[in-house]
């Protein structure tokens, strides 16, 4: 009973969960321009699932996995997959597990080379977004969705799914176990101390930890973006990448469902009120009103759909230092990234730029 009254009053005084505000970017979520000024390393549209092996930079671009050997001019195709690849994983002895999306998980290379995962008990692969080889034999698996493929993704957040969950695949036995359900897009895996995992889940702008205790454990949360892949990094940390931004508006509308649906029944995705990896190609595409461009121009500080955004986390998972692309620039919607040669790369998908935003180690040396 006190329950239901509390809700009554937040709802109609909007707060709590029936709250449209979002985090400020401040503190180590500084906004600054270090996206926009990086070096560009290759472009290849929709670039995305960067990787390091062997003195090579994996990426994919819809279908195509490519290499770009240190020094190459030109990247070279390896491989095409029958449908957009949507996660890379690799084991740093020569396995890849390609996420195939809408159909599942191809092992190339390594003691598995050419075996293919397609159903788990749950039902058919959809939309596996993130893969973690814990070693030779042993891979997690996160499913964004049950219902829809990670191409998907923007109908999915609007129509506030969970549907998401996280496997261990043993690959010499067959056997995939769950180790969580009910998740909001698991979008990146990273290993944390011990046996456990950490996952940025999207839709609820955070990240979890799996393992030894039951059910996920917040361990960050109330980002003012939706993360994408994380990674572990060679200084004891962790990079983030964050492919989209919060905003009030996108928040108001996830709460008027009859309005959303209605959106998303007859408008075209490109334009619904929603996060984007890329904007401003459209005078359809909504927030483009006087209060976001003056005198004809884009002021950095606006509401914006897309945005760039990679964030270095230390060991406790908490935020340290980061690089923006903010609304005017166009480095948006990073959504993977990897240590190359004891630099960091990050991947902007939206306009399919790969960045280089400098030596690692320099990161711990500015920071001691």
């Amino acid at each position: 009973m006190i329950a239901a009254l509390r809700d009554r009053f937040d709802a109609f005084f909007g707060r709590g969960r029936f709250s449209t505000s979002v985090p400020v970017m401040d503190g180590p979520l500084q906004p600054n321009q270090l996206l926009e000024e990086a070096e560009v390393v290759v472009t290849r549209p929709a670039l995305d699932n960067l990787a390091s092996v062997d003195g090579a930079v994996l990426f994919s671009s819809g279908e195509d996995l490519f290499r770009l050997p240190r020094g190459a001019a030109a990247p070279e195709p390896i491989w095409r997959a029958p449908a957009p690849i949507s996660c890379v994983a690799v084991d740093g002895a020569g396995a890849m597990a390609i996420g195939v999306d809408g159909v599942g998980i191809d092992i190339r290379g390594g003691r598995h080379d050419g075996r293919q995962i397609r159903t788990f008990v749950s039902g058919p692969l959809v939309c596996p977004t993130a893969a973690l080889f814990v070693d030779e034999d042993t891979l997690i698996v996160a499913l964004g969705s049950a219902e829809f493929e990670a191409a998907e993704w923007k109908r999915d957040l609007m129509s506030r799914g969970r549907s998401g969950s996280v496997w261990r695949v043993d690959l010499a036995g067959g056997k995939a176990e769950l180790v969580a359900g009910g998740l909001a897009f698991p979008y990146g895996v990273a290993r944390a101390p011990g046996n456990d995992i950490l996952i940025s889940e999207a839709w609820e702008h955070r990240i979890v930890r799996l393992g030894s205790q039951p059910g996920p454990h917040v361990v960050l949360d109330g980002l003012p973006g939706y993360p994408a892949r994380l990674i572990a990094a060679s200084t004891g940390g962790y990079w983030l990448c964050v492919f989209a931004p919060r905003n009030q508006l996108v928040e108001f509308v996830l709460k008027e469902r009859d309005f959303c649906g209605r959106m998303m029944a007859d408008v075209p995705p490109n334009y619904w009120i929603a996060p984007a990896l890329v904007s401003g190609a459209s005078f359809k595409e909504p927030l483009q009103g006087g209060g976001v461009k003056q005198m004809g121009i884009l002021k950095p500080w606006a509401p914006a759909r897309s945005y760039g955004l990679v964030v270095e986390l230390d060991r406790d998972v908490h935020p340290v230092r980061s690089w923006h692309s903010r609304a005017d620039g166009k480095m948006h919607g990073v959504s993977s990234a990897c240590e190359h040669g004891g630099r960091l790369i990050a991947g902007a998908k939206g306009p399919g730029y790969a960045l280089d935003l400098g030596a690692v180690q320099g990161f711990v040396a500015e920071l001691a």
